[in-house]
């Protein structure tokens, strides 16, 4: 080994919450197809169209940082992906159906040691919205993060929701996830600061899965030992 790949490989080793991409995860047998996989420089096309589809429908709850900021091409914000899955401190997932991306959701914040959390954002495709995909999505990423050797293991993942959202919040009762309060003024969406509901998971409250959770409540039987997870 040359003194060059061996700080290669101690630069690029894995720590912590660490994860390597791609990361794919894919639905079950028994739930809809769907996949969720890291994003790649492949995907600008259609996810700059999706997004442009989208922009009305996704405007009301569109966070920003208030202090502005030098706006990010492409192909930084891919490279800013790989490093913050380095470091184990986010991850973006795409949603995929039938080879079509759909929506897109998030664990970020993420810390580890005695607290072990991460927060959950996720946005659907508006002629997707009402299919079940965000509830299976939210499921399948918690299934990831909280229980499979694979992921980071953590113990507790936070959705915060703007109250005027109705559409995420019957996600975040469909995936049973336990409402905790208001957090006031908590993240800045179209301008002001906004009060958000805060609703918790936790590694406890599905020991066999929440993909396996979320359709047992529906009568569907899933098969979690074909949940599948790729790494490169």
């Amino acid at each position: 080994m040359s003194v060059m790949q061996a700080i290669r490989r101690r630069l690029n080793r894995r720590t912590g919450n660490a994860y390597e991409a791609p990361v794919v995860l894919e639905s079950p047998d028994g739930a809809p197809q769907l996949t969720l996989r890291t994003m790649n420089f492949d995907d600008q096309y259609e996810w700059d169209r999706l997004r442009a589809n989208n922009e009305r429908w996704l405007a009301p709850w569109e966070s920003a940082d208030p202090q502005g900021g030098e706006p990010m091409t492409f192909r930084g914000w891919i490279a800013r992906q790989r490093e913050e899955e380095r470091k184990g401190t986010s991850i973006i997932l795409v949603m995929e159906h039938g080879g079509e991306l759909i929506g897109q959701i998030s664990l970020g914040a993420i810390y580890e040691g005695p607290m072990r959390t991460g927060i959950v954002g996720y946005w659907v495709d508006e002629r997707h919205a009402g299919n079940g995909f965000t509830p299976l999505a939210v499921a399948m990423l918690a299934d990831w993060a909280l229980l499979e050797p694979a992921g980071p293991l953590l113990h507790r993942l936070e959705i915060d929701i703007v109250p005027e959202n109705e559409r995420s919040r019957r996600v975040v009762q469909k995936v049973g996830a336990t409402f905790e309060g208001v957090r006031r003024k908590y993240m800045y969406v179209r301008g002001e600061w906004r009060d958000h509901e805060s609703y918790s998971l936790l590694a406890a409250d599905a020991p066999h899965g929440f993909v396996n959770r979320l359709f047992s409540t529906r009568q569907v039987k899933v098969h979690t030992t074909c949940h599948k997870i790729f790494y490169s």
